[in-house]
Order: C-alpha cells, then structure tokens, then sequence
C-alpha cells in the first residue's frame, strides 16, 4: 500500500514538476530588478531635474532683475540645473505676475516680484485677476532695496529742496519718471509730494530701467529709483543723486545726504524682491526652493554684489515673508487710501 506521504517532498527540495531548473535563480533576480527600477525612477523624480524659469514682471537692468540674476546665478549652481530669467514687464508687473498664478505649480516656474506688485497694486486695483495671498506660495524675501532721489543734469537742483522749493514755484509743471502706473517709483514720488506739499506731472514708463535712462538723457527731470538700477549711472556721472530715501546715509555713497536731512525731514521708503511660486507647489519643493535662496544668499560674493548695488541681502522663512506680505498690504491700503490714488 502506497505511503499516504509520498508526494511530499522531505525538508526543503524543490518539486521537478512544479519548479523548472533555474526557477530559483530566476524568483531571486526579480525582486533585485525591482529594487533597481524603483531606485532609477525615484532618482529621475528628485528636483529639480530641468532647467527652471524665474519670471520677472519687470524690465531688465531693473533694481529686481539685477538681484534675481546674481541670487539665481548662485543658486543654479549650488542646485546643478539652469534658472533661465524671462523679464515680463508691462502693466506694472500685473502681466508677468498672472503668469505666474496661472502656471503649474511643480516647481519649474517661479516669480521674482518686487513689493509694488505683492502689496501695491492689489490696493491700486479692484479688478485684479490674481489675489496675492492665495494664488502663490512665498519661498523668501530676498533683499530691500535702497532707493534714492535722482535728477537729470540738465537741471539746477542739488537736493530735495531745491527739487521742492522749484515745485512750489511752478505748480504741475514738473515731471517725473516711474515704471508705471503703481510700480514703487509711482509710490514714492507721490508719497514725496503728499508728504511736501507739491505737485508733480507723473510720466509712466513700461519700465523703471527706461524712466532711469530719460533721466539721464534729460528727457525727464526727477525720478525716484532703486539704487540697484541707478547705481552705475550715479558713479558715472551721468545723473546725479539728489538724496537716499534711508534713514541713515549709505555707505556705498557716503557723501549722499539722505532726503530727510536734505529737504524732506522724516521721510523714508525702500522696497524688497522676494521670490514666489504658484499656489499647491508642493511643501517638499518650497523647502528646497527656501533653502537654496537663504543658502546663495549668504554665500560672501553674492552679498557683496548685492550690497554695492544698494540692496539689503536677507533671507526669511516663507512663513515670515507671508506676515511681511500681509502686513504691507494693510500699510500700503491706508497710505494709498489717504493719497486717493486708487484705480477701479
């Protein structure tokens, strides 16, 4: 009588029938094979692993965009990828910035925008097809920007007074430059001629870099601007500076009295760039962004070329940019509420 266990194989032998000869070598390489592919696609996921785009809404040679240039330079070597800088203006930044909004939010497209575009224009406009605060995610303020009073030298004016005390003379008559309407050297100058008491003719241009050049050409008179885009015209002579918008006088041009001391007591006014993505960027990519930007940030060669431009490097986490951005909002709604220069 047959074995009732003899079709069991003893300990552990492999059954002829049911497992061919090199079945076994076979079941131990799938599962190494597996572990290799999900190894290659988790390494093909890792970011970036393209070229990024940095847009900014604003003119290039811009005070924005010769800061976004030195940070992204810095940082698309640090990270091993390009970050390609596409200079969107027009509309005072509202154009480029709604490219933002609209873009998808991986990663690959981020702003570089100055304040007048997150804090400014949303006061200046009802009708905007973006809301600051919830079509982008902030990754970090990046530097303010030092400003100054500025005048073609076709003109007789060597300070803020001179410039207030020829206003007062000749009502209207005076023009001044900006980057259009709402851009931050719209603000300023008519924060300047609420605060004096004047009244000046506002020029706008499609960009702060070509307001800065007519100064220079002597087709405008005055302009508030950014030292970072002014800064190579002041030390060529080719415009001068009547005053810095600081509270003390700066160290990059130390003989500059600030327009408080020079015709204006007690006024003040600088900008910042921060770097922004789309909203629902995923958290991991905005921490990596947030720490590339702090990290080229505080690398010394690039805080030196920031500084000789008249920037404040600085480097914040996106939560405090996020408090930065609403408390500016709240500042700029009073200011430009008691200027009636809102636009519907």
């Amino acid at each position: 009588m047959p074995d009732k266990d003899c079709g069991r194989l003893p300990g552990n032998a492999i059954d002829p029938v049911r497992e061919k000869p090199g079945m076994h070598l076979l079941k131990s390489f799938v599962p190494a094979l597996a572990l290799l592919i999900g190894s290659g696609a988790m390494a093909q996921s890792v970011y970036p692993d393209r070229p990024i785009r940095m847009i900014v809404p604003l003119a290039a040679a811009s005070a924005v965009d010769v800061a976004a240039r030195i940070v992204t330079q810095k940082m698309a070597e640090n990270m091993g990828q390009q970050i390609v800088i596409i200079n969107q203006p027009g509309a005072a930044g509202l154009i480029g910035a709604e490219q933002v909004a609209k873009a998808t939010p991986d990663g690959y497209t981020i702003g570089g925008f100055n304040d007048s575009i997150m804090t400014m224009l949303p006061n200046l406009y009802s009708n905007m097809r973006w809301d600051i605060l919830k079509d982008f995610e902030p990754v970090s303020l990046v530097a303010t920007v030092e400003w100054g009073l500025i005048a073609s030298n076709q003109t007789s004016y060597k300070s803020a007074a001179d410039l207030i005390a020829a206003a007062k003379a000749a009502p209207g008559m005076i023009n001044y430059g900006s980057g259009g309407p709402g851009s931050p050297q719209h603000l300023a100058m008519a924060m300047f001629a609420s605060e004096a008491g004047i009244s000046l003719t506002h020029v706008p241009y499609k960009g702060a870099t070509q307001a800065a050049t007519d100064v220079a050409g002597g087709q405008i008179p005055v302009a508030f601007q950014g030292l970072g885009t002014v800064a190579s015209l002041v030390r060529g002579g080719q415009v001068k500076l009547l005053g810095v918008t600081t509270q003390e006088r700066l160290a990059q041009f130390p003989d500059v009295p600030t327009v408080s001391e020079s015709g204006l007591p007690g006024f003040f006014f600088n900008s910042w760039f921060a770097i922004l993505a789309p909203a629902k960027t995923p958290n991991d990519i905005i921490t990596r962004l947030n720490a590339e930007v702090v990290k080229a940030i505080g690398d010394p060669d690039v805080r030196h070329k920031l500084e000789e431009l008249g920037f404040a490097p600085r480097g914040t986490s996106p939560e405090e940019l996020r408090n930065l951005t609403r408390d500016q909002l709240a500042k700029y709604a009073r200011v430009i509420k008691e200027m009636g220069l809102g636009n519907d």
